[in-house]
């Protein structure tokens, strides 16, 4: 079986650029096409690209995931901003494609995959958790993808053991001083100059806390994840949200 055949688009952006070093140096792997703003996505098509890796911008994501599925094209997207109407619309687009696989991966970083699982589990043990996510200032969207996802999975599995609301007696605030609220889960975002991509969560019950943490120092921390989900959609039809599934297969 030969190598699968990769293009990345918004390749001249710092997770694109790291990716196509890190699909260039794999084995296993072809990079077919390096796609830039400028440049027409009919490049990835006349390559041949099998699977796409897409790290653009909120606003063009839907376009280019949409010009891939109708292709056939296997898509691998980090680009932020995913709410659950844009699930709902990608998944009603891959019905009318099977075969194709699209992956929305809020976080590439396995440790941060596994924080997130962590998270899920302790959730169910402690009366109050919030969430802190904390970022470089280029980045547009807040709360992080990272932090919505860990927050609906937190609110899932509290749900499920049967755990009210979190305990806040807050009645005098200035707007936004309690974060924000995901699900009943308060998360807060920081945005400041020398940090790439950290989170922790925050639980407590009586008289202890826990605090699971994860930190990506450089974007490098991302790429076996990334890697991850480019060999692993081909066999994964339909939407896979985060890296997870990829995890235990």
């Amino acid at each position: 079986m030969g190598a699968t055949r990769v293009g990345v688009i918004g390749a001249q952006g710092r997770m694109g650029a790291e990716t196509v070093r890190a699909v260039g140096a794999a084995s296993d792997l072809e990079l077919v096409a390096s796609i830039g703003s400028s440049d027409p996505l009919d490049a990835l098509a006349e390559a041949g690209a099998q699977v796409v890796v897409e790290f653009t911008r909120p606003d063009v994501v839907m376009h280019n995931v949409q010009w891939c599925v109708e292709r056939g094209l296997h898509v691998v997207t980090g680009t932020t901003g995913f709410t659950p109407d844009r699930l709902e619309t990608l998944r009603g687009l891959l019905a009318s494609a099977p075969g194709v696989g699209v992956a929305v991966v809020p976080n590439f970083a396995l440790g941060a995959v596994l924080m997130m699982r962590f998270a899920e589990t302790a959730a169910r043990y402690f009366e109050s958790v919030e969430i802190v996510e904390m970022h470089h200032p280029q980045k547009v969207d807040a709360p992080s993808g990272t932090a919505r996802l860990t927050a609906e999975r937190i609110a899932a599995a509290r749900a499920a053991a049967g755990l009210g609301p979190v305990p806040d007696a807050t009645t005098d605030q200035i707007a936004g001083a309690r974060g924000a609220s995901i699900d009943g889960i308060p998360v807060h975002s920081v945005r400041a100059r020398g940090l790439v991509a950290h989170q922790e969560v925050l639980f407590g019950a009586a008289g202890e806390t826990l605090t699971v943490r994860h930190d990506s120092f450089d974007r490098a921390s991302f790429m076996p994840g990334v890697l991850l989900a480019v060999r692993g959609v081909v066999d994964r039809p339909g939407l896979t949200v985060g890296l997870d599934p990829f995890l235990d297969t």
